[in-house]
């Protein structure tokens, strides 16, 4: 199948917002753009530990994170950041990875934002159902 790869658009969440409410300027709104490996076994996101500082995520919490080889290893939690891939947004949490480590998307990610793996394309594409803007399951609240 090959590796998919996909282009995502990172900001600090709370400048984001700032900047929604005209408090901040544009060009202060910590950001950045980068590239990152599709993990379809991930759970979370995952950056590395020089771009959550970039961004200034704050970090909070800690969890064991198993890794494909069954080892376990404790991860640091951060967030919140404001995720762009192609037109669809959405706020998430991230992983907070080793330095120099590839950024990762996982299934959080794909399935708030409604994309699939495309295997021909090599990349993530909406879901032929939702093609512009994301489905999300819901069961009925009494």
């Amino acid at each position: 199948m090959g590796e998919i790869r996909v282009r995502m658009r990172l900001e600090n969440e709370s400048d984001h917002y700032l900047w929604m409410e005209r408090e901040l300027s544009r060009k202060k709104v910590r950001k950045a753009e980068v590239e990152a490996v599709v993990d379809t076994g991930a759970v979370m996101m995952l950056l590395p530990e020089e771009l959550v500082e970039k961004l200034g995520l704050r970090r909070w919490g800690k969890v064991v994170v198993r890794l494909a080889n069954e080892q376990r290893v404790e991860l640091e939690k951060a967030g919140a950041i404001h995720l762009t891939i192609g037109d669809r947004e959405m706020s998430a949490s991230c992983l907070i990875g080793p330095p120099g480590s590839e950024p990762l998307v996982g299934q959080l990610v794909m399935e708030e934002l409604d994309l699939i793996p495309d295997p021909n394309l090599k990349t993530l594409t909406p879901r032929p159902e939702s093609p512009f803007l994301p489905t999300l399951k819901m069961k009925r609240v009494a």
